[in-house]
């Protein structure tokens, strides 16, 4: 892979044919939306309900050199938006990169996606930001309506946004299923979820894709995606680098965390004492090649989202200013090829042992049976 040029302590990344331009580590922003549910189920983040700390991370991330801030319409229903624009009153509008995206909150709507609704979603979040356009605008999911009802006229309001100047450049979700999916379909029914955004892509054409991508997610996945990405000139923001805290080490099972109202780790299995400590051997295997150092599991984990492909950039998330200052001081240059490819087989193994053992959510098994 090619050098990048460097932007402070981070480099730089082209994000495909779109012609933004951003450091390698962007700032998610779910996280300070809080405590939320949506369609009925927990959504948020409890830990991150401290305002005071959201807006310290926000600003030590712009001094660090962070420049590109995601979130969406969803996340504590534009609290986090709101905090964000309270950092753009602060600092150039053409120097930051703000992305959020629309969907999951239908509100009154028949629908997230229509169009009507997405025209006022984007005003408002357009107000939350204080800011006159978006750099990236995506479309949260890709569940349409029967029929796919409504998939042409989104991205025709997409487009027009577009053409507009509202937006530059539109984005959307890579492979993943809709939140109520896994409640109400059993597995043998869901669909091939390639497929589905194989398809979708199409008719979107995107600019940008968001991806899960980090050390337990299987190898041949990510080499599909980003291979599909780099075929189509798409740019790519990883999400999950650091599989929401999971792969930092930090958790102790046992010490589980208590998740309250809203948080939606609450229904991950990951996040339960036998998973967490099955992480937590993968990771003392991996502490014993890279060194006992805190920063050196974040860093490996984010080159290995980084290295995959030259036009993408990771969003690590924070609920403190401490997070964002480990997460972007961290970096340093991308290991040697090798280092990242034990790291990759070690928590390959995690990863099967993970799946081996259920379902990600808590909650699937019981909503086959309502």
């Amino acid at each position: 892979m090619g050098h990048e040029r460097s932007s402070g302590l981070l480099p730089v990344r082209s994000l495909g044919g779109c012609g933004i331009t951003v450091p390698a580590i962007g700032i998610g922003c779910w996280a300070i939306g809080g405590a939320d549910e949506n369609l009925g189920l927990p959504m948020g983040w409890s830990s991150g309900s401290d305002e005071a700390a959201a807006l310290a991370g926000l600003e030590a991330a712009w001094e660090l050199g962070a420049r590109l801030f995601d979130t969406a319409d969803v996340y504590g229903h534009g609290r986090s938006e709101r905090l964000i624009g309270r950092l753009v009153a602060q600092v150039p509008r053409n120097e930051i990169v703000l992305s959020s995206k629309v969907g999951y909150f239908a509100g009154t709507a028949g629908h997230g996606f229509d169009p009507r609704h997405m025209r006022r979603q984007l005003e408002q979040t357009l107000d939350n930001l204080g800011t006159g356009h978006l750099d990236i605008y995506s479309l949260h999911h890709a569940e349409f309506g029967p029929g796919d009802r409504w998939l042409g006229p989104a991205v025709e309001a997409m487009r027009s946004f577009r053409e507009e100047g509202h937006i530059r450049a539109i984005g959307m979700r890579g492979p993943h299923r809709f939140a109520l999916d896994r409640l109400s379909t059993a597995p043998g029914l869901r669909g091939d979820k390639i497929a589905r955004f194989r398809a979708v892509f199409q008719a979107v054409q995107p600019d940008v894709l968001g991806v899960r991508d980090n050390l337990l997610t299987p190898g041949e996945r990510s080499a599909g995606i980003f291979a599909f990405a780099e075929a189509h000139d798409c740019g790519v923001l990883i999400n999950k680098p650091l599989a929401q805290g999971l792969l930092t080490g930090t958790h102790d099972p046992d010490k589980p965390r208590a998740f309250g109202f809203g948080d939606h780790r609450s229904r991950k299995r990951w996040f339960i004492p036998p998973a967490v400590r099955i992480i937590n051997e993968g990771l003392a295997e991996l502490r014993a090649v890279v060194g006992p150092e805190p920063g050196e599991l974040i860093r490996i984990a984010l080159w290995s989202c980084l290295d995959r492909y030259r036009h993408a950039a990771v969003l690590a998330g924070f609920t403190s200013a401490r997070q964002v200052r480990t997460n972007l001081t961290c970096l340093g240059e991308c290991p040697a090829p090798g280092l990242l490819t034990e790291a990759r087989m070690i928590m390959a193994r995690v990863q099967a042992q993970l799946d081996d053992s259920g379902e990600v959510f808590l909650d699937e098994q019981a909503g086959m049976a309502q």
